[in-house]
């Protein structure tokens, strides 16, 4: 049968499974909106394009399936840029949609025209600019399996307003295209001998998880590692639910702002076992330091990642769920190493790391958090976050347990991913209460998406730690530039104001007892609700480690 481009964009993501999408309309897409309007696929108007991109992202890692956004030209795609960063950044699998110029038009300058496709070809897997209607059903099934295979993350497709509007046939019973979903290949067994006679001999070794964990579906198999090998695990920021936060042999976060326990056996250990993660800059401090004296084994899906910031002794590429497989079923006929002496080293420094409090007086975040967690134990709660110290002290503080629970940015860092990711959670997620921590400068970047959340009717539970400051910048200068706080100090903000215009309570608190009230009446509600919570700006995120410096070396 003969359809338009828009009615082919529409059934092939009906075919893909999408039931929502996150799009702002335009001149150039407007007909794939008019073939949206009697689709039985729910479009999010956000507020403006880039939220749209966060929601479709918030919307992929709490439900494991492929966010969508969708935007006009010009201006609309490029609005998306920042969005499509934080996913590919992330490794979250997002098909973004854009409307462009009639192809007569490409290259004229026309009005709301710009190559999208050479601006988001550094942010996306792929990206496709699709001239012939015919193509389009392909294109999108190809799209949907370029997101999802292999390391996760964003594709653009980019289609002119012409061919929105031509026909072509249509098959509704073609394959999916499933020859682009081959799973990667196993480890070969030469090097998981390797590895398993590594973590056999190894004396104090460590098991560093990331991000791959959870997009590799493999939280069962780093769980069983652990426990067959009895070995301590710690966790990067994107790796955090990863493994149970309550498990006797989870010690934290690790990097810059990890846990003292954490980072002292990441330094002391003379073997890591590191799963899917990057070893970026601020989980490995000073690299030469941090690989010193240790074996290195590095896991991962992605063959550009092993090397490239921490060249390891060992290189495991392939699906991180099936080499994990391989290397359990290897370590079952292989000897344990006793790790007792080990662990009374690690039982001595997390003894001695014992919480303080950072604002005594005030409201102290880390005690915030844990009330939190306390208060929502048992119930089926995804946290998000924004970015900045309040993300920190979420890392830190919270009890992170299940992969798609715990939303944030980690390696753009983007301010203002808050709020509209985590209206894409909680469309994802109905049945669970997402809860957004964010910061007084970040929430301002995207706060107009509380519209949308009434719009929605969405009941999300915004917690805003209010310092009136760009708080982990001013850090930085309070800390290494003798407290010039260029810039940073905000101007006071009537919050509450703001939240009631749209109709949604809010509350502000600025003691333990009227945020404890607060956040108890958020609870209970059925709407969105806004809690303010004052802090005090000198509120410093500890414990810390100057950047560049080794891991082991903290700020006190």
């Amino acid at each position: 049968m003969k359809l338009s481009g828009s009615r082919i964009i529409v059934e092939s993501l009906l075919r893909q499974g999408v039931d929502t999408v996150f799009g702002y309309p335009g001149g150039a897409i407007m007909p794939l909106y008019d073939a949206l309007y009697d689709a039985p696929i729910r479009h999010i108007l956000t507020v403006h394009e880039q939220a749209a991109a966060h929601a479709a992202d918030g919307y992929a890692r709490s439900s494991g399936r492929v966010g969508v956004c969708i935007a006009t030209s010009g201006p609309g795609a490029t609005n998306l840029v920042t969005g499509l960063a934080t996913a590919y950044m992330d490794s979250s699998p997002v098909v973004a949609i854009t409307g462009q110029v009639a192809t007569k038009l490409i290259g004229r300058d026309a009005f709301q025209e710009i190559d999208v496709i050479g601006i988001t070809m550094p942010i996306t897997k792929h990206n496709f600019l699709v001239k012939n209607v015919s193509q389009l059903a392909a294109t999108i099934d190809k799209a949907f399996a370029i997101a999802t295979s292999g390391r996760p993350g964003p594709v653009l497709i980019d289609v002119p307003r012409d061919v929105l509007l031509a026909e072509a046939d249509y098959c509704p019973d073609r394959p999916l295209g499933a020859e682009t979903r081959k799973a990667q290949d196993s480890v070969p067994d030469h090097l998981v001998s390797a590895a398993v006679k590594a973590l056999a001999t190894a004396e104090r070794p460590v098991l560093v998880i990331g991000g791959g964990v959870k997009t590799g579906a493999a939280e069962r198999e780093v769980l069983a590692l652990a426990e067959q090998t009895g070995m301590p695990v710690v966790s990067t920021l994107m790796g955090l639910g990863a493994f149970p936060a309550d498990h006797r042999q989870f010690l934290g976060l690790t990097g810059m702002h990890g846990h003292k326990a954490a980072n002292l056996t990441v330094h002391y250990a003379d073997l890591v076992f590191a799963v899917g993660t990057r070893f970026n800059d601020r989980v490995t401090g000073d690299p030469a330091n941090y690989s010193s004296g240790k074996t290195i084994i590095h896991l991962d899906v992605d063959a550009a990642e092993p090397g490239k910031n921490m060249e390891p002794e060992i290189a495991l590429i392939g699906n991180v769920r099936i080499s994990l497989a391989q290397i359990l079923a290897a370590l079952a006929q292989a000897a344990r190493a006793d790790l007792a002496s080990w662990w009374e080293m690690i039982a001595e420094w997390r003894q001695a790391a014992t919480s303080r409090s950072i604002c005594p007086g005030q409201i102290d975040p880390a005690w915030l958090m844990r009330h939190m967690a306390k208060a929502t134990a048992g119930q089926q709660v995804v946290w998000v976050t924004d970015v900045g110290q309040h993300q920190m002290w979420a890392a830190q503080h919270l009890k992170i347990n299940g992969s798609r629970n715990w939303i944030t940015s980690g390696g753009l860092g983007t301010m203002g991913f808050g709020l509209p990711a985590a209206l894409g959670a909680q469309l994802a997620c109905p049945d669970s209460r997402v809860i957004l921590i964010a910061g007084d400068g970040g929430f301002k970047m995207t706060g107009m998406e509380l519209y949308t959340a009434v719009n929605e009717k969405l009941p999300l539970i915004c917690v805003i730690l209010n310092n009136q400051a760009l708080g982990m910048v001013r850090q930085w200068q309070k800390l290494f530039f003798q407290e010039r706080y260029a810039a940073t100090n905000l101007v006071p903000f009537d919050f509450v104001g703001f939240v009631r215009s749209f109709g949604i309570e809010a509350y502000k608190a600025s003691t333990p007892d009227e945020f404890a009230a607060a956040f108890q009446q958020a609870l209970g509600g059925a709407g969105p609700t806004v809690i303010i919570a004052d802090i005090d700006p000198d509120c410093l995120v500890t414990p810390m480690v100057r950047p560049g410096e080794p891991i082991h070396k903290f700020l006190e």
